[in-house]
């Protein structure tokens, strides 16, 4: 049998390779460089971690966040790798004991943040250890193209320079082609293959729902169908995150926690810890949080503001269903969140190229959610994958979009915009469209208008999805340097004069919301007494411990066992997920459940 596949079986616990990742191995095992795009929980760790093992010496990942590092060192461990870690979480004495033990050549792994790799004290005794391999993990954060750029990620291209003959493997969830070409010139890896996988997280249904109290709307998503069920809540704001934390903690009975960068750092490590190790624990929080997590059990991911781009949604909504088991990625979305974007990007430091970069990436998304194709179609579409039917597991196609002509709405929308000297925001403008004779229509005179009624045909819920379309297609724009207010936008010209044709999506709000599929929950969550009795064991066991359930064993899992409910440790060793040093240590205990099960 061949070394990595050994090490697959005997140390992982699966019995084969998925997708490329044999190819991957094979490649950096020869002493071959890659670039590795592959969805979140497609299994990018091991495309580093079986060569590392393979090849004599020790491999270096580098890695951006320190919850990442944990999570990643406390699972190898339990695997029996000699893995350890250096970052700022570490002190002097702990610092220094792991540099002892790379220096003699006592570690598998270690995992090190950029900025610690770069210090000419780390390259130093980098260069005096035998090295098996560089992986650089969330490889997108060294473009600016990319959604989380991080400035030190720069430097990392010193790596080909001080290391020749090292190979190097740079591996990320999120990069469109612009990312890419920027990855691998960055990082010195123009000749390297890329192993390009598919961005598809089939396990995951999108929804997208128009703004209309939306903490309420969260919160019969969740007593519908995600009761008990941990979850990430997005927020924009570190306020916002406080308030939505304390009204949902207040309407479902438990405890939702905040977590944001302005918080005590002991209140946000202790919650985010809670949330590791404990099960049905729901995080309201900024994008700060859950950047390398590997909890695998969350079951949905929501926004309650408008992600800056396509790549940073679909991150963050891959943070769902890690396990492959059924998810929801929600998303509630209105015309003053895209306001709300553009007068951050404005108001930044960023140099112009930037600004223009974030502000494409802006459209894309405002298009997604404006979108009555399929949502898996365009997303995929955005990274450069085609995905030939529509998913089925989208809001769109299980409740396809109606449209209609908008044109002639399109038209009085954009000069009602225009003859009220473009200043005014969609409350005001549905005003005059429809002949509200308000007082501050009245004050401006805008009742004398040629546009003052002749919208009457419309409600004015019908008209505010009007505005939000033409913004998100870029005929319309909000005026950031202002008060807010809707501009004409580059498509405006056309559309007024007849040469570019409209259509809208028929706002679905009327429409009785969407429910998870009976047969995704039954599969999320099985009924079965001896899989609920696995879970609770595997709880007494990670509360010694102190680690995460999913670093002992994932749900999928336990899922297998609760299924084909093994006799033996024979049968046992036959389960995804049990490698030969879980099997000793707790086969079984595994095995007395069971039979305890009945």
């Amino acid at each position: 049998m061949d070394q990595d596949i050994h090490i697959l079986r005997t140390v992982f616990g699966y019995a084969a390779y998925r997708g490329q990742q044999q190819a991957i191995i094979d490649r950096v095992v020869t002493g071959g460089d890659a670039l590795v795009l592959m969805p979140t929980g497609g299994g990018k760790s091991l495309c580093y971690q079986i060569p590392a093992l393979v090849r004599p010496g020790l491999g270096v990942v580098v890695s951006p966040l320190i919850a990442l590092m944990q999570d990643q060192v406390a699972a190898l461990r339990q695997l029996g790798v000699k893995a350890a870690m250096l970052n700022s979480a570490l002190d002097y004495e702990s610092a220094r004991t792991v540099e002892r033990q790379l220096a003699a050549g006592d570690l598998d792994l270690v995992y090190i943040a950029p900025e610690r790799l770069l210090q000419p004290r780390s390259l130093e005794l980098l260069h005096r250890a035998r090295l098996a391999l560089f992986a650089i993990d969330e490889a997108h954060c060294v473009s600016q193209w990319g959604h989380d750029f991080r400035p030190e990620y720069l430097g990392l291209g010193v790596l080909k320079e001080r290391f020749p003959g090292v190979p190097r493997i740079a591996l990320t969830a999120t990069a469109d082609a612009a990312t890419r070409r920027d990855i691998q010139t960055r990082l010195g890896l123009e000749d390297a293959p890329v192993f390009l996988s598919s961005f598809d997280r089939p396990n995951i249904a999108y929804t997208v729902v128009l703004k209309d109290n939306p903490r309420e709307q969260l919160r019969r998503l969740i007593e519908r169908d995600h009761a008990e069920d941990a979850g990430i809540v997005y927020c924009m704001t570190r306020k916002r995150v406080e308030e939505t934390a304390d009204w949902l903690t207040a309407r479902l009975g438990s405890a939702v926690l905040p977590y944001h960068a302005g918080l005590d750092p002991r209140t946000r490590e202790a919650n985010q810890e809670r949330f590791l190790r404990e099960e049905g624990v729901v995080m309201a929080a900024t994008i700060a949080f859950g950047m390398g997590i590997d909890k695998p059990n969350v079951r949905f991911v929501a926004h309650l503001d408008l992600p800056k781009s396509l790549e940073a949604y679909y991150q963050e909504t891959g943070r769902a269903g890690r396990d492959g088991l059924p998810a929801t990625a929600w998303l509630a979305y209105g015309i003053g969140d895209a306001g709300q974007l553009r007068q951050l990007m404005a108001q930044s430091n960023a140099e112009e190229r930037q600004k223009r970069i974030e502000r494409h990436k802006l459209d894309a998304m405002l298009g997604y959610c404006e979108t009555t194709q399929c949502r898996r179609q365009v997303l995929l579409g955005y990274f450069g994958e085609v995905l030939l039917d529509p998913c089925g597991n989208c809001d769109t196609c299980r409740r396809p979009v109606r449209s209609w002509d908008g044109t002639v709405a399109a038209q009085k929308a954009l000069s009602a915009i225009a003859r009220t000297g473009e200043r005014f925001g969609v409350a005001h403008l549905t005003d005059v469209l429809t002949g509200e004779r308000t007082e501050r229509v009245l004050g401006f005179e805008h009742d004398r208008l040629k546009t003052f009624g002749v919208g009457q045909d419309l409600d004015r819920k019908q008209w505010a999805s009007v505005f939000r379309q033409l913004v998100a297609a870029g005929h319309a724009e909000v005026d950031v340097h202002g008060h807010g207010g809707l501009r004409l936008g580059a498509g405006a010209r056309a559309v007024l004069k007849g040469e570019t044709p409209v259509a809208f999506r028929e706002d679905p709000a009327a429409q009785a919301e969407l429910r998870v599929r009976r047969r995704d929950r039954a599969a999320a969550h099985p009924d079965d007494p001896l899989f609920h009795a696995l879970r609770q064991w595997r709880l007494e066991i990670v509360r010694a411990q102190g680690v995460p359930p999913y670093v002992v064993f994932h749900d999928s899992t336990l899922r297998e066992i609760a299924a084909r409910r093994p006799a033996t440790l024979d049968a046992l060793s036959g389960i995804t997920g049990i490698g030969e040093r879980k099997l000793t240590r707790y086969g079984e205990a595994v095995l007395t459940v069971v039979r305890r099960a009945g």
